[in-house]
């Protein structure tokens, strides 16, 4: 996953958002001084020292509000993400819901999740609690604006953090809206805030003395140089990173599903996801079938406007992003993929890429070895399961992945050989509130959602009473 360094132009401290599907200037937005900053973040803490004190119904109380404005407010949010960064209106509003979801759940779940542990000891009574650390810096992508900040922001808040907001520049406007939540939801004015600023001012950020962990969606070199200047203030961090998920498919597959569920998974945001599937590893028998069908239903994929209801995917979000996935395409072709479908960058305005499907992938090929992000997919052809399972290894990032076929004790026995924070069989990978999300290798380290993602940005504290002494006997 790119990170989150925008496409702004600069003029001074100024950063301009962008359309993606017009190239006009949306909006300006002033970067802020290192001053404005040191108030933002010296007012975060200070607030921290009364929300940490807050009951979990009081919290849960302004999240479940919090909930009730995004879904009042979905069609608008929407239209933001459309015209920011070139998302389908339908999948916006279906963003907006899951972030209000998300609101929920852990309104409802965080005090379980959070409660005092107890564990026998040699103590009269020992027990583990949980308590928040402080500020928690977020540097967020531009690719699910709201659903990336959400799906931190919630279970921060109700676990008694408070929360820093740097987000993609080119997503400035959905920034101000998540505050925006936030604030007409109820919260504190400084339990959640945004800053303004640029990419290279986020080191000062984490080393800022009132920050207490930053966590990260973004590239495996931005993971790099956060996790070192993270570790070099012994600050916390969780970083979730990019992506190359393999969908394995057996033989005993059944075709339809797979072919569907593969196309949908590589198009979500018009591929510009980190779980997306990228790489399509078919055993033989069923590789020919698999490829003709899959290259066919990408033919019908309408690239256009966001706004409009026929629209498959939109714009990418940056033509210089688009321009870089069109050169990984033509490398990989001259490494000897097939092009089968798409390959073309469109003339006319707009960051458009259309749908394109490479066939023949081995390893040692662009596409095989890098993170495309974007709307293409790579097919690969295994001897075996055996053969698959080695192949679908064969890279240095384990987000996720993906298992098709009927047998059960064989899909459960194989999930567990993959390595990527997560194995989906017969579905694809997707993220849910409910369930633990985050990679190994290179796609970063630790996690977020459920509750041990709201486990994170807590001291797991020891507290342990002794045996009351004796009194001693009074002195006559």
């Amino acid at each position: 996953m790119p990170f989150s360094v925008a496409r702004y132009k600069s003029k001074g401290r100024h950063m301009e958002s962008i359309n993606p599907q017009s190239g006009k200037v949306i909006q300006t937005y002033s970067s802020a001084t290192d001053e404005a900053l040191q108030t933002r973040l010296r007012a975060a803490a200070d607030e921290f020292q009364h929300w940490k004190l807050n009951s979990f119904p009081e919290r849960a109380k302004l999240m479940h509000a919090a909930a009730t404005l995004l879904r009042a407010r979905k069609a608008e949010l929407a239209e933001l993400m459309a015209d920011e960064m070139g998302k389908v209106i339908r999948d916006g509003i279906a963003e907006i819901e899951k972030c209000a979801g998300c609101c929920d759940y852990y309104a409802e779940h965080a005090h379980q999740f959070l409660q005092k542990q107890s564990i026998a000891s040699d103590a009269q009574e020992s027990y583990v609690a949980y308590d928040p650390l402080g500020v928690i810096l977020a540097v967020m992508p531009w690719n699910f604006p709201f659903w990336q900040v959400f799906r931190f922001a919630a279970p921060a808040l109700m676990a008694g953090n408070v929360g820093v907001l740097k987000h993609a520049s080119n997503v400035s406007g959905c920034a101000l809206a998540i505050e925006a939540v936030f604030k007409d939801a109820g919260f504190p004015a400084h339990a959640f805030s945004t800053l303004l600023v640029e990419s290279s001012r986020v080191e000062a950020l984490i080393r800022n003395p009132l920050v207490s962990a930053v966590t990260l969606t973004g590239s495996t070199p931005a993971g790099r140089s956060v996790a070192g200047i993270a570790g070099s203030e012994l600050k916390k961090c969780v970083l979730e990173l990019g992506g190359s998920d393999a969908y394995i498919v057996l033989e005993d597959a059944d075709l339809d599903l797979a072919v569907d569920l593969c196309v949908k998974s590589r198009l979500i945001n018009a591929g510009q996801s980190c779980i997306a599937a990228k790489r399509f590893i078919v055993v033989r028998p069923l590789r020919a079938e698999f490829e003709a069908r899959y290259a066919e239903k990408f033919k019908a994929i309408r690239y256009g406007d966001p706004r409009d209801p026929a629209t498959d995917i939109g714009p990418m979000a940056r033509t210089d992003l688009r321009d870089q996935v069109h050169a990984q395409v033509m490398k990989s072709v001259e490494q000897g993929a097939r092009l089968l479908v798409g390959g073309v960058v469109p003339d006319g305005p707009g960051a458009y890429y259309p749908a394109t499907v490479l066939a023949g992938v081995k390893p040692g090929m662009t596409a095989f070895d890098d993170e495309i992000f974007g709307p293409v997919a790579a097919i690969i052809e295994a001897d075996d399961e055996e053969h698959a399972i080695a192949l679908a290894n064969q890279s240095v990032f384990g987000l996720g992945a993906a298992l098709f076929t009927r047998d059960r004790d064989k899909a459960d026995r194989l999930a567990r050989r993959i390595e990527a924070g997560c194995v989906f069989i017969n579905s694809f990978v997707k993220s849910d509130p409910r369930l633990p999300f985050g990679g190994i290798k290179q796609s970063g380290f630790g996690r977020e959602l459920s509750w041990f993602g709201i486990q994170e940005f807590v001291n797991i504290k020891t507290v342990y009473h002794a045996a009351a002494a004796k009194p001693a006997h009074a002195v006559e």
